[in-house]
């Protein structure tokens, strides 16, 4: 019996949680991210300011040169994440089968409810508007390719200037032939350099990957072509998956102008540093091996890393060895356009069980009571002292 797959993504997520704190947004050309003389960028933008050509990613500088009359909204990353929490819980309530794969976006396996695909799309579709005024498109097929590919043309339909919801339903068996018509550039695992690859041999669309020869596609881009010509006949059996094991966790920050004040630059590792160490306890790992990332104002790059004796959630202790890295490569006045820091080699934390609790668990107990309350009451409400 073929599965039940449905891919469900949020309607301009940040800018319509932005319309429902702010309703004089609606309609208006916006973009939410950061200010134009930082070096800010568009996170997400409002419909009416697509029309202009604006788009995600884009510098906002250039995004108001499109369009004057754009209206920036700082980026709030907070909210963003809560109401996402709401979406996912919703998402629960129908079925465990949820595989959350970014903020605004996730896969249900719907395949043990009884009702058609697309009459539960509906459903969900309302719910969600209902409870959180929140638009959104779902895309349903016997796969989560199938299901994704489907969303997104379904998105690519709707009338401009307002939000899509849109809702595609792919019937078992029509896998191939939905796709057939769609560019190359639409399957997964096409990136600009493999679909200017396909181009030279003529090959334009889904439908021609799948009638080209496999063996051919393998010769010419290795174990690629094999997933090229399975993916472009619809074929996907990759189940959803309700947990991911984290592999790293890291933050990092491009200045708005290049720094090259030391004392700034501290604290400002020591800042990222508080925040992996916050993320690695919520989601219950520690690492062993704690990276730096620093890039110039050339644009180049360079990361330094270390291995501690034993792993750690610690921000102390992760800001220590980051310390340590950075000293070891900066030099007075040289000034810094990223800084980043970042800790692998993840494992579930463990607890020790002593007799005498000592400094470290002392540290980690006061660490996880900040957790908590900046977790309830908002990151400013307490700071620690100064790290000397």
């Amino acid at each position: 019996m073929a599965r039940k797959i449905l891919h469900l993504d949020l309607d301009a997520f940040f800018c319509a949680v932005e319309e429902q704190h702010n309703p004089a947004l609606r309609g208006q050309p916006f973009a939410v991210g950061g200010q134009p003389d930082a070096r800010g960028v568009v996170s997400s933008c409002s419909y009416a300011a697509r029309r202009y050509g604006v788009h995600s990613a884009m510098p906002m500088a250039r995004a108001l040169r499109l369009c004057p009359a754009l209206i920036v909204v700082p980026v709030r990353h907070g909210i963003y994440g809560e109401v996402s929490r709401r979406v996912m819980a919703i998402l629960s309530e129908l079925t465990p089968l949820v595989e959350q794969i970014s903020i605004d976006e996730a896969f249900l396996d719907v395949s043990d409810l009884p009702d058609d695909p697309g009459e539960i799309a509906r459903r969900l579709q309302t719910l969600i508007n209902e409870r959180l005024g929140l638009p959104c498109s779902i895309g349903a097929a016997s796969n989560k390719l199938v299901a994704k590919i489907a969303t997104d043309h379904a998105k690519s339909l709707a009338r401009e200037g307002s939000y899509p919801k849109a809702i595609l339903v792919v019937p078992p068996g029509q896998e191939a032939a939905f796709l057939a018509l769609l560019p190359a550039s639409a399957l997964w695992g096409v990136g600009p350099k493999t679909a200017a690859a396909l181009a030279k041999l003529g090959i334009h669309t889904i439908g021609q990957i799948a009638a080209w020869s496999e063996a051919d596609l393998a010769r010419r881009f290795g174990a690629h072509g094999h997933d090229l010509a399975r993916r472009a006949r619809g074929e996907d059996d990759r189940p959803v998956v309700t947990e991911h094991e984290a592999k790293s966790a890291s933050q990092e920050i491009t200045f708005a102008h290049d720094v090259c004040d030391g004392e700034e630059l501290r604290r400002t590792l020591h800042s990222l540093a508080d925040g992996v160490g916050r993320r690695l306890r919520r989601e219950g790992v520690s690492g062993v091996t704690v990276r730096l990332k620093l890039r110039w104002p050339d644009f180049t790059t360079l990361t330094r890393q270390t291995t501690l004796p034993e792993p750690t959630d610690q921000d102390g202790e992760i800001y220590a060895a980051a310390l340590a890295l950075f000293d070891m490569v900066w030099r007075e006045g040289r000034a810094v356009r990223l800084l980043g820091v970042g800790v692998t080699g993840l494992t579930p934390t463990r607890r020790q069980l002593t007799l005498w609790d000592t400094a470290r668990q002392r540290e980690r107990r006061l660490l996880v009571t900040l957790d908590a309350l900046r977790e309830r009451f908002g990151d400013g409400v307490v700071r620690r002292g100064k790290r000397r």
